[in-house]
Protein backbone atom coordinates (compact mmCIF):
# COMPACT_ATOMS: atom_id res chain seq x y z
CA UNK A 1 0.00 0.00 0.00
CA UNK A 2 1.35 3.38 -1.04
CA UNK A 3 2.08 6.03 2.03
CA UNK A 4 0.83 9.07 2.60
CA UNK A 5 2.81 11.79 0.06
CA UNK A 6 3.65 14.73 2.51
CA UNK A 7 5.90 18.35 2.07
CA UNK A 8 8.42 19.59 3.81
CA UNK A 9 10.27 22.87 3.66
CA UNK A 10 13.71 23.50 2.20
CA UNK A 11 14.07 26.99 2.03
CA UNK A 12 11.36 27.87 -0.43
CA UNK A 13 11.55 24.63 -1.85
CA UNK A 14 8.69 21.84 -1.00
CA UNK A 15 10.57 18.43 -1.25
CA UNK A 16 7.94 15.55 -1.41
CA UNK A 17 8.52 12.33 1.28
CA UNK A 18 7.11 9.62 2.40
CA UNK A 19 7.12 7.31 5.48
CA UNK A 20 6.79 3.70 6.05
CA UNK A 21 8.18 1.09 8.09
CA UNK A 22 8.14 -0.83 11.31
CA UNK A 23 11.80 -1.09 12.30
CA UNK A 24 13.63 0.71 15.20
CA UNK A 25 16.30 2.05 12.96
CA UNK A 26 15.82 5.23 10.19
CA UNK A 27 16.79 4.61 6.77
CA UNK A 28 16.71 7.44 4.04
CA UNK A 29 17.20 6.22 0.53
CA UNK A 30 18.56 8.92 -1.59
CA UNK A 31 17.53 8.33 -5.26
CA UNK A 32 19.88 8.13 -8.35
CA UNK A 33 19.65 10.35 -11.42
CA UNK A 34 15.33 10.74 -11.27
CA UNK A 35 12.46 9.65 -9.41
CA UNK A 36 9.27 10.09 -8.38
CA UNK A 37 7.68 8.01 -5.40
CA UNK A 38 4.78 7.50 -6.25
CA UNK A 39 5.47 5.65 -9.34
CA UNK A 40 7.44 4.09 -7.23
CA UNK A 41 4.77 1.95 -6.03
CA UNK A 42 3.42 0.79 -9.32
CA UNK A 43 6.52 -1.61 -9.71
CA UNK A 44 6.28 -4.63 -8.23
CA UNK A 45 9.68 -5.89 -8.08
CA UNK A 46 10.84 -2.10 -6.32
CA UNK A 47 7.57 -2.33 -3.96
CA UNK A 48 9.36 -5.58 -2.28
CA UNK A 49 12.63 -4.43 -2.03
CA UNK A 50 11.00 -1.36 -0.01
CA UNK A 51 8.85 -3.84 1.86
CA UNK A 52 11.68 -5.95 3.05
CA UNK A 53 13.85 -2.81 4.38
CA UNK A 54 10.53 -1.65 5.91
CA UNK A 55 10.46 -4.70 8.11
CA UNK A 56 13.74 -4.03 9.55
CA UNK A 57 13.71 0.15 9.77
CA UNK A 58 11.62 3.37 9.06
CA UNK A 59 11.78 3.70 5.30
CA UNK A 60 12.46 7.91 4.54
CA UNK A 61 11.67 8.30 0.72
CA UNK A 62 12.09 11.68 -1.09
CA UNK A 63 11.66 12.52 -4.55
CA UNK A 64 14.90 15.52 -4.78
CA UNK A 65 14.68 19.61 -5.85
CA UNK A 66 13.55 19.73 -9.73
CA UNK A 67 12.34 15.91 -9.59
CA UNK A 68 8.94 13.83 -8.93
CA UNK A 69 6.53 15.74 -6.99
CA UNK A 70 8.95 17.88 -5.33
CA UNK A 71 9.17 21.94 -6.32
CA UNK A 72 11.07 22.58 -9.89
CA UNK A 73 13.78 24.50 -9.65
CA UNK A 74 15.88 27.13 -12.05
CA UNK A 75 19.54 25.84 -13.17
CA UNK A 76 21.01 23.56 -10.96
CA UNK A 77 20.68 22.37 -7.83
CA UNK A 78 23.89 22.92 -5.69
CA UNK A 79 25.39 19.94 -3.48
CA UNK A 80 24.73 21.76 -0.38
CA UNK A 81 20.78 22.43 -1.43
CA UNK A 82 20.36 18.51 -2.31
CA UNK A 83 21.94 18.01 1.84
CA UNK A 84 19.67 20.91 3.30
CA UNK A 85 17.28 19.01 1.42
CA UNK A 86 17.76 15.24 3.26
CA UNK A 87 18.35 17.38 6.79
CA UNK A 88 14.75 18.84 5.82
CA UNK A 89 13.20 15.41 5.18
CA UNK A 90 14.97 14.07 8.51
CA UNK A 91 13.59 16.99 10.84
CA UNK A 92 10.26 16.68 9.10
CA UNK A 93 9.72 13.54 11.06
CA UNK A 94 12.12 13.93 13.33
CA UNK A 95 14.71 11.49 12.67
CA UNK A 96 17.69 12.64 14.67
CA UNK A 97 20.07 10.04 12.79
CA UNK A 98 19.64 7.45 9.97
CA UNK A 99 21.32 5.10 7.64
CA UNK A 100 21.84 6.80 4.10
CA UNK A 101 20.96 4.56 1.49
CA UNK A 102 22.34 6.43 -1.89
CA UNK A 103 21.79 4.78 -5.21
CA UNK A 104 23.75 5.59 -8.62
CA UNK A 105 24.28 9.76 -8.41
CA UNK A 106 22.24 9.59 -5.19
CA UNK A 107 25.41 8.07 -3.40
CA UNK A 108 27.39 11.35 -4.31
CA UNK A 109 25.73 13.54 -1.99
CA UNK A 110 25.32 10.48 0.69
CA UNK A 111 28.65 10.76 0.62
CA UNK A 112 29.35 14.37 1.32
CA UNK A 113 26.41 14.26 3.72
CA UNK A 114 28.10 11.34 5.78
CA UNK A 115 31.46 13.61 5.87
CA UNK A 116 30.15 16.69 6.59
CA UNK A 117 27.23 15.71 8.98
CA UNK A 118 28.71 12.07 10.65
CA UNK A 119 26.71 13.16 13.98
CA UNK A 120 23.61 12.31 11.65
CA UNK A 121 24.76 9.37 10.25
CA UNK A 122 24.49 5.71 11.58
CA UNK A 123 26.11 4.92 8.43
CA UNK A 124 26.39 4.65 4.69
CA UNK A 125 25.25 2.06 2.12
CA UNK A 126 26.05 3.24 -1.65
CA UNK A 127 25.14 0.67 -4.72
CA UNK A 128 26.04 1.37 -8.02
CA UNK A 129 27.94 4.78 -6.97
CA UNK A 130 30.56 6.98 -8.55
CA UNK A 131 32.99 9.35 -7.18
CA UNK A 132 32.83 11.33 -10.97
CA UNK A 133 31.50 11.38 -14.23
CA UNK A 134 33.92 12.94 -16.47
CA UNK A 135 37.24 11.11 -17.44
CA UNK A 136 40.73 12.05 -16.25
CA UNK A 137 44.09 10.38 -15.58
CA UNK A 138 42.77 9.82 -12.46
CA UNK A 139 39.53 8.06 -12.67
CA UNK A 140 39.61 6.48 -16.36
CA UNK A 141 36.59 4.76 -16.07
CA UNK A 142 34.04 7.75 -16.41
CA UNK A 143 32.85 8.54 -19.84
CA UNK A 144 34.27 10.87 -21.64
CA UNK A 145 33.11 14.19 -23.06
CA UNK A 146 32.32 12.89 -26.57
CA UNK A 147 30.41 10.18 -24.59
CA UNK A 148 29.00 12.07 -22.22
CA UNK A 149 27.35 14.26 -25.49
CA UNK A 150 25.70 11.17 -27.02
CA UNK A 151 23.56 10.80 -23.27
CA UNK A 152 22.62 14.97 -23.71
CA UNK A 153 21.75 14.26 -27.49
CA UNK A 154 19.57 10.98 -26.83
CA UNK A 155 17.73 13.04 -24.02
CA UNK A 156 16.98 15.96 -25.94
CA UNK A 157 15.76 14.09 -29.17
CA UNK A 158 14.36 10.85 -27.06
CA UNK A 159 13.28 11.24 -23.75
CA UNK A 160 11.22 8.82 -22.19
CA UNK A 161 10.87 6.79 -25.88
CA UNK A 162 12.11 3.73 -26.74
CA UNK A 163 14.91 4.74 -27.80
CA UNK A 164 16.58 5.53 -24.67
CA UNK A 165 18.61 2.45 -24.83
CA UNK A 166 16.74 1.81 -20.62
CA UNK A 167 17.73 -1.89 -21.35
CA UNK A 168 21.49 -0.69 -20.66
CA UNK A 169 20.44 0.31 -16.71
CA UNK A 170 18.73 -3.37 -16.25
CA UNK A 171 19.66 -5.62 -18.94
CA UNK A 172 17.75 -9.02 -17.02
CA UNK A 173 14.40 -6.81 -17.35
CA UNK A 174 15.32 -5.83 -21.15
CA UNK A 175 12.39 -8.45 -22.37
CA UNK A 176 10.30 -7.94 -19.87
CA UNK A 177 7.81 -5.27 -21.48
CA UNK A 178 5.48 -4.55 -18.34
CA UNK A 179 9.00 -3.32 -16.57
CA UNK A 180 10.45 -1.35 -19.30
CA UNK A 181 6.74 0.93 -19.92
CA UNK A 182 7.13 1.21 -16.20
CA UNK A 183 10.64 2.06 -16.61
CA UNK A 184 10.19 5.08 -19.30
CA UNK A 185 7.34 6.43 -17.61
CA UNK A 186 8.95 6.50 -14.37
CA UNK A 187 11.49 8.89 -16.15
CA UNK A 188 9.23 10.96 -18.05
CA UNK A 189 7.03 11.42 -14.60
CA UNK A 190 10.39 12.10 -12.62
CA UNK A 191 11.30 15.31 -14.67
CA UNK A 192 10.94 17.09 -17.87
CA UNK A 193 13.36 16.82 -20.90
CA UNK A 194 15.08 19.99 -20.40
CA UNK A 195 15.20 19.06 -16.59
CA UNK A 196 16.54 15.55 -17.36
CA UNK A 197 19.33 17.33 -19.22
CA UNK A 198 20.13 19.98 -16.88
CA UNK A 199 20.34 16.75 -13.69
CA UNK A 200 22.37 14.88 -15.99
CA UNK A 201 24.81 17.92 -17.07
CA UNK A 202 25.26 18.34 -12.89
CA UNK A 203 25.99 14.42 -13.03
CA UNK A 204 28.61 15.09 -15.37
CA UNK A 205 30.69 17.88 -12.79
CA UNK A 206 30.31 15.10 -9.99
CA UNK A 207 34.14 14.99 -8.46
CA UNK A 208 34.40 13.94 -4.58
CA UNK A 209 37.31 12.12 -4.75
CA UNK A 210 39.15 14.28 -2.68
CA UNK A 211 36.02 13.65 0.26
CA UNK A 212 36.20 10.06 0.29
CA UNK A 213 38.77 10.32 2.90
CA UNK A 214 36.84 12.54 5.17
CA UNK A 215 33.96 9.52 5.59
CA UNK A 216 34.62 7.66 8.85
CA UNK A 217 30.70 6.34 9.47
CA UNK A 218 30.53 3.07 8.83
CA UNK A 219 30.16 2.19 4.94
CA UNK A 220 28.87 -0.93 2.78
CA UNK A 221 29.50 -0.62 -1.14
CA UNK A 222 27.35 -2.65 -3.49
CA UNK A 223 28.57 -2.77 -6.93
CA UNK A 224 27.54 -5.71 -9.57
CA UNK A 225 30.72 -6.45 -11.68
CA UNK A 226 29.29 -6.22 -15.18
CA UNK A 227 27.41 -3.04 -14.41
CA UNK A 228 27.78 -1.42 -17.63
CA UNK A 229 26.86 2.19 -16.66
CA UNK A 230 29.10 2.32 -13.78
CA UNK A 231 32.51 -0.07 -14.00
CA UNK A 232 32.92 -2.20 -10.77
CA UNK A 233 36.72 -0.61 -10.46
CA UNK A 234 34.87 2.48 -9.40
CA UNK A 235 33.27 0.51 -6.07
CA UNK A 236 36.91 -0.79 -5.82
CA UNK A 237 38.34 3.12 -5.90
CA UNK A 238 35.83 4.63 -4.18
CA UNK A 239 35.77 1.80 -1.35
CA UNK A 240 40.24 1.95 -1.02
CA UNK A 241 39.44 5.40 -0.08
CA UNK A 242 37.16 5.12 2.57
CA UNK A 243 38.59 4.07 6.06
CA UNK A 244 36.74 0.54 6.89
CA UNK A 245 34.32 0.58 4.17
CA UNK A 246 33.46 -2.71 3.17
CA UNK A 247 32.51 -3.58 -0.86
CA UNK A 248 30.23 -6.10 -1.50
CA UNK A 249 30.95 -7.18 -5.62
CA UNK A 250 27.87 -8.73 -6.77
CA UNK A 251 27.16 -10.73 -9.90
CA UNK A 252 25.38 -9.59 -12.33
CA UNK A 253 24.87 -6.55 -14.78
CA UNK A 254 21.71 -4.72 -13.64
CA UNK A 255 22.35 -1.12 -12.30
CA UNK A 256 19.15 -1.12 -10.54
CA UNK A 257 19.07 -2.60 -6.94
CA UNK A 258 15.72 -3.86 -7.48
CA UNK A 259 16.58 -6.23 -10.78
CA UNK A 260 18.13 -8.80 -11.25
CA UNK A 261 19.78 -10.67 -7.80
CA UNK A 262 17.73 -8.58 -5.05
CA UNK A 263 17.64 -10.82 -2.34
CA UNK A 264 21.36 -11.09 -2.07
CA UNK A 265 21.14 -7.44 -2.52
CA UNK A 266 18.75 -7.25 0.40
CA UNK A 267 20.63 -9.72 2.60
CA UNK A 268 23.27 -7.96 2.58
CA UNK A 269 22.13 -4.33 3.63
CA UNK A 270 19.95 -6.10 6.12
CA UNK A 271 23.08 -7.58 7.86
CA UNK A 272 24.83 -4.20 7.48
CA UNK A 273 22.33 -2.48 9.00
CA UNK A 274 21.20 -4.50 12.09
CA UNK A 275 24.96 -5.66 12.87
CA UNK A 276 26.53 -2.11 12.05
CA UNK A 277 27.73 -0.38 15.82
CA UNK A 278 28.43 3.46 14.78
CA UNK A 279 30.75 5.63 17.05
CA UNK A 280 28.31 8.00 18.96
CA UNK A 281 29.78 10.92 18.71
CA UNK A 282 32.10 12.02 15.98
CA UNK A 283 34.36 14.67 16.77
CA UNK A 284 35.48 15.73 13.20
CA UNK A 285 33.81 16.47 10.13
CA UNK A 286 34.14 17.88 7.09
CA UNK A 287 34.47 22.30 7.29
CA UNK A 288 34.86 24.93 4.35
CA UNK A 289 37.06 27.08 5.42
CA UNK A 290 37.51 30.52 4.88
CA UNK A 291 41.04 32.68 5.60
CA UNK A 292 40.63 36.72 4.73
CA UNK A 293 43.49 39.21 4.91
CA UNK A 294 42.60 42.80 5.70
CA UNK A 295 44.40 45.65 4.02
CA UNK A 296 43.73 49.01 4.55
CA UNK A 297 41.42 49.05 7.83
CA UNK A 298 41.83 48.28 10.88
CA UNK A 299 41.14 44.70 11.90
CA UNK A 300 39.55 45.02 15.74
CA UNK A 301 37.64 47.33 14.39
CA UNK A 302 34.04 46.78 16.40
CA UNK A 303 32.32 48.43 13.16
CA UNK A 304 34.20 46.22 10.84
CA UNK A 305 33.60 42.95 12.77
CA UNK A 306 29.76 43.84 12.95
CA UNK A 307 30.11 43.92 8.87
CA UNK A 308 31.68 41.25 8.54
CA UNK A 309 29.33 38.96 11.51
CA UNK A 310 26.25 40.00 9.04
CA UNK A 311 27.49 38.80 6.18
CA UNK A 312 28.69 35.68 7.73
CA UNK A 313 25.19 35.10 9.29
CA UNK A 314 23.53 35.96 6.31
CA UNK A 315 25.24 32.35 4.59
CA UNK A 316 25.12 30.72 7.32
CA UNK A 317 28.95 30.49 8.74
CA UNK A 318 30.91 30.52 11.61
CA UNK A 319 33.15 33.54 12.31
CA UNK A 320 35.98 31.48 14.23
CA UNK A 321 38.68 33.41 15.25
CA UNK A 322 40.12 37.16 14.63
CA UNK A 323 43.59 38.21 14.38
CA UNK A 324 44.93 41.72 13.73
CA UNK A 325 45.16 41.40 10.16
CA UNK A 326 42.87 38.47 9.17
CA UNK A 327 39.71 36.57 10.03
CA UNK A 328 38.52 32.94 9.81
CA UNK A 329 34.99 31.71 8.87
CA UNK A 330 33.71 27.81 8.83
CA UNK A 331 30.85 26.63 6.55
CA UNK A 332 28.92 23.27 6.50
CA UNK A 333 29.26 23.47 2.60
CA UNK A 334 31.48 25.10 -0.29
CA UNK A 335 29.11 27.06 -2.13
CA UNK A 336 27.66 29.47 0.87
CA UNK A 337 31.97 29.31 1.87
CA UNK A 338 32.49 30.85 -2.24
CA UNK A 339 29.58 33.31 -2.11
CA UNK A 340 29.96 34.91 1.16
CA UNK A 341 33.92 35.58 -0.05
CA UNK A 342 32.56 37.46 -2.94
CA UNK A 343 30.45 39.13 -0.73
CA UNK A 344 32.85 40.38 1.60
CA UNK A 345 35.21 41.40 -0.95
CA UNK A 346 32.30 43.75 -2.60
CA UNK A 347 31.58 44.74 0.84
CA UNK A 348 35.07 45.85 1.86
CA UNK A 349 35.98 47.71 -1.36
CA UNK A 350 32.24 49.93 -0.69
CA UNK A 351 34.28 50.50 3.16
CA UNK A 352 37.72 52.09 0.88
CA UNK A 353 39.14 48.50 1.73
CA UNK A 354 41.15 45.96 0.22
CA UNK A 355 40.49 42.19 1.01
CA UNK A 356 41.91 38.83 -0.12
CA UNK A 357 40.46 35.54 0.62
CA UNK A 358 41.85 31.71 0.25
CA UNK A 359 38.95 29.11 1.14
CA UNK A 360 39.90 25.53 1.25
CA UNK A 361 38.16 22.50 3.02
CA UNK A 362 39.32 19.84 5.84
CA UNK A 363 38.54 17.37 8.06
CA UNK A 364 38.45 19.05 11.36
CA UNK A 365 37.41 19.41 15.40
CA UNK A 366 33.82 20.53 15.14
CA UNK A 367 34.89 22.50 18.38
CA UNK A 368 38.25 23.47 17.15
CA UNK A 369 38.56 24.12 13.90
CA UNK A 370 41.56 25.93 13.56
CA UNK A 371 44.79 23.92 13.52
CA UNK A 372 48.92 24.43 12.76
CA UNK A 373 47.80 22.19 9.48
CA UNK A 374 44.67 24.18 7.95
CA UNK A 375 46.94 27.95 9.04
CA UNK A 376 50.00 26.65 6.81
CA UNK A 377 47.58 25.47 4.05
CA UNK A 378 45.53 29.05 4.22
CA UNK A 379 48.77 31.22 4.36
CA UNK A 380 50.34 29.55 1.62
CA UNK A 381 46.81 30.36 -0.54
CA UNK A 382 46.84 34.19 0.76
CA UNK A 383 50.38 34.48 -0.36
CA UNK A 384 49.27 33.78 -3.78
CA UNK A 385 46.13 35.99 -3.80
CA UNK A 386 45.70 39.71 -5.18
CA UNK A 387 43.77 42.26 -3.15
CA UNK A 388 40.32 41.78 -3.40
CA UNK A 389 40.73 38.56 -5.20
CA UNK A 390 39.20 35.04 -4.05
CA UNK A 391 41.23 31.94 -4.61
CA UNK A 392 39.81 28.33 -3.61
CA UNK A 393 41.25 25.14 -3.81
CA UNK A 394 40.44 22.55 -6.50
CA UNK A 395 38.65 20.34 -3.97
CA UNK A 396 36.45 23.42 -3.33
CA UNK A 397 36.21 23.93 -6.93
CA UNK A 398 35.18 20.24 -7.81
CA UNK A 399 32.30 20.54 -4.87
CA UNK A 400 30.62 23.80 -6.47
CA UNK A 401 28.14 22.14 -8.78
CA UNK A 402 25.13 23.73 -9.86
CA UNK A 403 26.53 27.17 -8.10
CA UNK A 404 26.84 30.04 -10.71
CA UNK A 405 30.31 31.18 -10.95
CA UNK A 406 32.96 31.56 -13.31
CA UNK A 407 36.25 30.00 -12.34
CA UNK A 408 40.17 30.03 -14.16
CA UNK A 409 42.91 27.93 -12.97
CA UNK A 410 45.39 30.39 -11.13
CA UNK A 411 48.22 28.98 -9.76
CA UNK A 412 49.78 25.92 -7.68
CA UNK A 413 51.06 25.35 -4.57
CA UNK A 414 52.41 23.14 -2.52
CA UNK A 415 51.19 21.39 0.58
CA UNK A 416 53.96 20.62 3.11
CA UNK A 417 51.34 18.64 5.31
CA UNK A 418 50.41 15.69 2.79
CA UNK A 419 53.58 16.66 -0.17
CA UNK A 420 51.11 17.55 -2.83
CA UNK A 421 50.57 20.00 -5.45
CA UNK A 422 46.98 21.76 -5.04
CA UNK A 423 46.00 23.50 -7.97
CA UNK A 424 44.08 26.80 -6.75
CA UNK A 425 41.23 28.74 -9.40
CA UNK A 426 40.16 31.93 -8.75
CA UNK A 427 36.13 32.81 -9.14
CA UNK A 428 34.00 35.53 -9.80
CA UNK A 429 29.57 35.78 -10.45
CA UNK A 430 30.47 36.92 -13.79
CA UNK A 431 32.22 36.37 -16.37
CA UNK A 432 34.76 38.51 -18.24
CA UNK A 433 34.71 39.00 -21.43
CA UNK A 434 37.89 36.94 -23.01
CA UNK A 435 39.58 37.94 -26.59
CA UNK A 436 40.89 34.05 -27.07
CA UNK A 437 36.92 32.72 -26.26
CA UNK A 438 34.95 35.67 -27.99
CA UNK A 439 32.14 33.33 -30.12
CA UNK A 440 32.96 30.97 -28.44
CA UNK A 441 29.55 29.02 -26.81
CA UNK A 442 29.52 28.26 -22.94
CA UNK A 443 29.66 24.79 -23.37
CA UNK A 444 32.23 25.25 -25.00
CA UNK A 445 34.34 27.28 -22.38
CA UNK A 446 33.59 24.49 -19.85
CA UNK A 447 34.82 21.85 -22.04
CA UNK A 448 37.81 23.90 -21.92
CA UNK A 449 38.20 24.05 -18.53
CA UNK A 450 38.02 20.36 -18.14
CA UNK A 451 40.87 19.75 -20.74
CA UNK A 452 42.68 22.11 -19.13
CA UNK A 453 42.09 20.70 -15.95
CA UNK A 454 43.11 16.91 -17.21
CA UNK A 455 46.41 18.67 -18.48
CA UNK A 456 47.72 20.07 -15.18
CA UNK A 457 46.39 17.03 -13.31
CA UNK A 458 49.11 15.01 -15.71
CA UNK A 459 51.30 17.40 -15.31
CA UNK A 460 51.66 17.38 -11.79
CA UNK A 461 51.20 13.43 -11.58
CA UNK A 462 55.09 13.85 -13.89
CA UNK A 463 56.46 16.74 -11.79
CA UNK A 464 59.73 15.07 -11.04
CA UNK A 465 60.25 12.87 -14.24
CA UNK A 466 62.69 14.65 -16.27
CA UNK A 467 61.58 12.53 -19.64
CA UNK A 468 58.44 13.78 -19.35
CA UNK A 469 57.09 15.98 -22.47
CA UNK A 470 54.70 16.09 -24.94
CA UNK A 471 54.69 12.84 -26.37
CA UNK A 472 54.07 11.16 -23.03
CA UNK A 473 51.36 14.28 -22.34
CA UNK A 474 49.71 13.70 -25.44
CA UNK A 475 49.03 9.63 -24.51
CA UNK A 476 47.96 10.12 -21.30
CA UNK A 477 45.06 12.58 -22.53
CA UNK A 478 44.39 10.81 -25.36
CA UNK A 479 44.97 13.68 -28.17
CA UNK A 480 47.07 14.49 -30.69
CA UNK A 481 49.95 16.78 -31.00
CA UNK A 482 48.29 18.80 -32.80
CA UNK A 483 45.31 18.94 -30.79
CA UNK A 484 47.27 19.67 -27.54
CA UNK A 485 48.90 22.56 -29.65
CA UNK A 486 45.74 23.92 -30.74
CA UNK A 487 43.46 23.60 -27.61
CA UNK A 488 46.29 24.86 -24.95
CA UNK A 489 47.27 28.12 -27.45
CA UNK A 490 43.38 28.88 -27.32
CA UNK A 491 43.28 28.96 -23.64
CA UNK A 492 46.87 29.69 -22.11
CA UNK A 493 48.44 31.31 -24.93
CA UNK A 494 51.72 28.94 -24.18
CA UNK A 495 52.47 25.87 -25.68
CA UNK A 496 52.84 22.70 -24.43
CA UNK A 497 56.46 23.13 -23.34
CA UNK A 498 56.20 26.20 -22.04
CA UNK A 499 52.93 25.21 -19.89
CA UNK A 500 55.04 22.07 -18.70
CA UNK A 501 57.64 24.47 -17.70
CA UNK A 502 56.00 27.08 -16.30
CA UNK A 503 54.32 24.43 -13.76
CA UNK A 504 57.18 23.13 -12.80
CA UNK A 505 58.85 26.38 -12.21
CA UNK A 506 55.68 27.18 -10.16
CA UNK A 507 55.87 24.38 -8.28
CA UNK A 508 60.08 24.91 -7.33
CA UNK A 509 59.23 28.46 -6.14
CA UNK A 510 56.91 26.77 -3.63
CA UNK A 511 59.43 24.18 -2.72
CA UNK A 512 62.06 27.27 -2.27
CA UNK A 513 59.53 29.50 -0.16
CA UNK A 514 58.37 26.51 2.28
CA UNK A 515 60.60 23.71 2.11
CA UNK A 516 64.42 23.55 3.36
CA UNK A 517 65.84 21.91 0.53
CA UNK A 518 68.80 22.93 -1.49
CA UNK A 519 68.11 24.27 -5.09
CA UNK A 520 70.00 20.96 -6.71
CA UNK A 521 67.79 18.66 -5.04
CA UNK A 522 64.54 21.39 -5.64
CA UNK A 523 65.31 20.86 -9.55
CA UNK A 524 65.74 17.55 -9.46
CA UNK A 525 61.94 17.01 -7.73
CA UNK A 526 60.75 19.64 -10.26
CA UNK A 527 62.45 17.46 -13.55
CA UNK A 528 65.38 19.40 -14.00
CA UNK A 529 68.42 17.46 -14.22
CA UNK A 530 71.17 20.23 -14.43
CA UNK A 531 70.60 22.18 -11.68
CA UNK A 532 72.28 25.72 -13.16
CA UNK A 533 69.75 25.07 -16.50
CA UNK A 534 67.08 25.22 -13.79
CA UNK A 535 68.90 28.54 -12.15
CA UNK A 536 68.31 29.73 -15.66
CA UNK A 537 64.80 29.03 -16.74
CA UNK A 538 63.45 29.84 -12.96
CA UNK A 539 65.43 33.42 -13.36
CA UNK A 540 63.80 33.91 -16.84
CA UNK A 541 59.96 33.27 -15.39
CA UNK A 542 60.50 35.17 -12.29
CA UNK A 543 63.04 37.59 -12.41
CA UNK A 544 65.04 36.29 -10.23
CA UNK A 545 67.30 33.96 -9.21
CA UNK A 546 66.11 30.86 -7.11
CA UNK A 547 69.35 31.34 -4.59
CA UNK A 548 68.30 34.87 -4.17
CA UNK A 549 65.31 33.95 -3.51
CA UNK A 550 66.07 31.60 -0.90
CA UNK A 551 68.12 34.38 0.95
CA UNK A 552 65.05 36.28 1.49
CA UNK A 553 63.07 33.73 3.11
Amino acid sequence: MKPNTKYAKSGEVNIAYQVFGSGAIDLVYIPGWISNIDLMWACPELVNFLNELGKIARVILFDKRGTGLSDRVLGFPTLEERMDDIRAVMDAVNSEKAVLFGHSEGGSVSALFAATYPNRTISLIAFGIFAKRIYSPNYPWAPTNEERQKVYDMIEKSWGSGDMNLESLAPSKANDKVFMDWLANYFRSGASPSAALTLTKMNTQVDIIDILGSIKVPTLILQRTNDIDVKIEEGRFIAERIQGAKLVELEGNDHLFWAGNTQEVLEEMKSFILNVRPKLVYEKQLFTIIVGRLISLEANSASLRKHINACVKRFSGNAVQYNEETFTVTFNGPSKAVLCSIDLVEMIHSLNGKLNIGIHIRECYADHCISKETENLATSILKQSQPNQVLLTQTVKNLLIGVNLNFAIFNTIFDVVSGDSILLFTVSKKHKPNKLLDGVENDKIVQYDSFLEIVVQVINKNLSNEEFGVVRLCQDIGVSERQLQRKLKEITQKSPNQLISSIRLNHAKELLLSTSYTISEIAFKTGFSNPSYFSKCFKKEFSINPSDLKLKQ
